[in-house]
């Protein structure tokens, strides 16, 4: 189908990325958040984030005001049964996603697409909650959205061919670069990057040497255009973890266990750059 109006769910740091992205793109994008401080702020992340663009040149001015133009605000989850495409990118928590693919799921008009930006769960499992499995896929998007180009579209057991015909050309008329990726814990990318900063934080746990040590290691080391504590803080730490927790339940594996320096900097309330301070500290 013809995809032109489309819904995200989330104002956080990847849902506005996608509204961003595809209102260039040329897509009339509604932007949904449960509140209202969240919408406003994802609403200033875009305009900063364009104007970023035109002044070095990326987009004129005019595609600037036209991007913004595209893209609406509202509290009113309703507004989804006008959407061609309906893109669910809240906190990673399953029970969250869950209850609010089902809530939408019902209010759908006839043939719309449904997606989740999961980062690790079960698209099959999220599927299934919706009215609408056969028209459900995963679309996982990177950080920061406007940079990265790498979209992973993860089918369920009930996506149909048609499904992911659509949503392939979606991925590339947005100008991202997708790769078909069969439903497992934490897909392709995360399977392989998260263990890997989750063992960075054992090894800043262990004291085997400082953070910024740590990172200049991989940075020089690996040829890592950013190290992987840096990293964490960017990707947020209660992401992290919450990919990390689903990597350890669903394979059962101890290696996939999150580090203990992880947990504790979560439960602190260190988050990364969204709250100033994880590994790091950030101004405002």
């Amino acid at each position: 189908m013809s995809i032109e109006r489309m819904a995200v769910i989330g104002a956080g740091t990847m849902g506005n990325g996608i509204a961003q992205v595809c209102a260039l793109a040329g897509l009339e994008v509604t932007l949904i958040d449960v509140a209202p401080a969240a919408l406003d702020r994802g609403r200033s992340t875009i305009e900063k984030n364009l104007q970023r663009q035109m002044t070095k040149g990326v987009i004129s001015e005019v595609e600037r005001a036209t991007a913004l133009s595209r893209i609406s605000t509202t509290t009113d989850s309703s507004t989804t049964s006008k959407s061609d495409l309906v893109i669910e990118a809240a906190t990673e928590d399953v029970n969250l996603k869950l209850r609010l693919l089902r809530q939408i799921g019902e209010q759908l008009k006839p043939g719309a697409l449904m997606a989740s930006n999961t980062s690790s769960i079960s698209i099959t499992q999220l599927a299934a909650a919706t009215p609408c499995s056969d028209r459900f896929m995963g679309v996982h998007f990177f950080n920061p959205v406007p940079m990265m180009a790498l979209v992973e579209l993860i089918r369920g057991v009930q996506t149909t061919d048609s499904t992911a015909a659509a949503m392939t050309d979606f991925v590339r008329r947005i100008g991202k670069t997708p790769i078909a990726v069969r439903n497992a814990p934490a897909f392709v990318v995360n399977r392989l990057l998260c263990p890997m900063i989750n063992e960075a934080f054992c090894a800043l746990g262990d004291g085997v040497a400082s953070a910024e040590e740590i990172d200049e290691g991989m940075k020089l080391g690996c040829g890592h255009p950013i190290g992987p504590l840096a990293l964490a803080d960017l990707i947020g730490l209660d992401t992290l973890l919450a990919i990390m927790e689903v990597l350890h339940a669903d394979f059962g594996d101890s290696k996939y266990r999150p580090a203990w320096a992880l947990r504790e900097l979560v439960a602190a309330g260190r988050l990364g750059r969204k709250t100033q301070r994880g590994v790091y500290e950030y101004q405002a």
